[in-house]
């Protein structure tokens, strides 16, 4: 459907799923749910009760994607208990899109070839705004909005206004799309996005990896807006068609862009004079300029989460800690975020660099980004790639939580104290 009434990208996707033409921001419309994911700690546990209770069925199985990544490896009986009925229930609804044990939701559902430009999507997690880097439409929900949405395949909208980020320029060595995400932050607070739309664009953005990408998207939830969009363009077509996604129109794709007259607030940064960052605790929106601080040391290094453990994250730090180990005192941990990253890593030497260095590798899950595992310990100071600082977030309710790219935490466990990464580059 094509209109001469401007829009923007989130109200074109919104006026898709509503079979309209156009939408405008403030209405309220019903949406058709293309996609819709949740994992082992989102989703059986809290839906399969509530479905009962109503007598009620999924409405489309071939749109429902279940991930076991929160609770695995099941480390006690609370997590085997949880993982168990997620699998029971999987294999009594015979649901078709299972992925056990594989990574991390945003970054599996992807890799699977679920997420496409202009689909409208939900998830049962507060970082589901990954699928925006795609051009799709995807957001959190919480489990009684999605038992809403497995019963009927809809659900009702706000049309948000649109928040657009524009990046001008390219970044420079050692700088990354997670210190995009955390200046911003720092510049507008965790409820800068006020539920809105945020795209991102500009030359740097479109300069940027899919990978990079997802960082963006992902973290548009720390600015507190719906979803954190992308128009879709060639780097986009070319990596969905690696993973094995048929039938796309770059037509259609070409479609998908905010028109230049439609209504959006606009902000501008100069992508070269950015600086590596760091958030200090406890809050992501804590963010300053690194500065190498050797009397600020850290005992723990963590490489991980859906926003920090991709394959590009994984191959910035080897590239920092080449020939090198870290400092005697910091345990640095590696959480790949996906198997699939996992391996080509493995491949590629990127792992066999890390190791070297002194890393730990641990399982392709949420793990200690979320609190679970029991893998930070008390009192330690920790430097992370994760997207939360909050006390308590990474377990230990006495932890010290910092938050930076994993150049910069690469470069802060070599050094032993807070580094900026191109010190080290150099």
């Amino acid at each position: 459907m094509t209109s001469s009434i401007p829009q923007t990208l989130a109200q074109k996707l919104i006026a898709r799923a509503a079979h309209r033409p156009t939408v405008q921001s403030g209405e309220i419309v019903t949406c058709h749910v293309d996609l819709a994911m949740f994992h082992d700690s989102s989703g059986p546990r809290r839906l399969k009760p509530m479905l009962e209770q109503l007598g009620a069925q999924i409405w489309d199985k071939s749109r429902v994607v279940l991930v076991m990544d929160h609770y695995v490896p099941e480390h006690d009986d609370d997590s085997r208990k949880i993982v168990q009925i997620a699998r029971d229930w999987a294999k009594a609804q015979r649901l078709p899109h299972v992925y056990d044990s594989l990574g991390i939701c945003h970054v599996v559902l992807p890799q699977k070839g679920h997420i496409r430009p202009g689909l409208f999507c939900v998830g049962g997690d507060s970082h589901s705004p990954t699928g925006g880097a795609f051009g799709a439409y995807m957001f959190g929900i919480g489990s009684t909005e999605m038992l809403g949405v497995m019963v009927t395949g809809q659900i009702w909208v706000r049309v948000p206004e649109t928040l657009v980020m524009q990046w001008n320029g390219r970044l420079t060595p050692g700088v990354m799309a997670k210190d995009m995400m955390l200046h911003m932050i720092g510049r507008f607070g965790m409820n800068g996005g006020n539920y809105q739309a945020i795209e991102f664009a500009g030359t740097a953005v479109s300069a940027l990896s899919m990978q990079e990408r997802m960082t963006l998207s992902n973290m548009s939830a720390e600015l507190g807006s719906q979803v954190g969009l992308i128009a879709p363009d060639g780097v986009t077509l070319d990596w969905l068609t690696k993973v094995g996604v048929k039938n796309l129109s770059a037509e259609d794709i070409e479609m998908l862009h905010t028109d230049m007259a439609a209504p959006v607030t606009r902000y501008e940064f100069n992508a070269p004079e950015l600086a590596p960052q760091v958030a200090y605790p406890h809050s992501p929106a804590n963010t300053h300029a690194v500065t190498t601080q050797p009397d600020l040391a850290f005992d723990v290094a963590y490489i991980g989460a859906c926003t920090g453990a991709k394959l590009q994250d994984l191959q910035a730090a080897a590239q920092v800690l080449k020939h090198h180990k870290v400092a005697a005192k910091v345990q640095l941990m590696v959480a790949p975020a996906s198997l699939q990253d996992q391996q080509t890593a493995e491949r590629d030497g990127t792992l066999d660099i890390l190791r070297r260095a002194g890393a730990q590798l641990l399982p392709n899950a949420c793990g200690a980004c979320s609190g679970y595992g029991g893998s930070i310990p008390e009192g330690a100071r920790v430097i992370a790639t994760t997207a939360r600082n909050f006390k308590g977030r990474m377990g230990s309710a006495t932890a010290e939580v910092y938050l930076a790219s994993p150049y910069t935490v690469a470069a802060s466990a070599l050094k032993g104290c807070l580094t900026d990464p191109r010190e080290v580059l150099a």
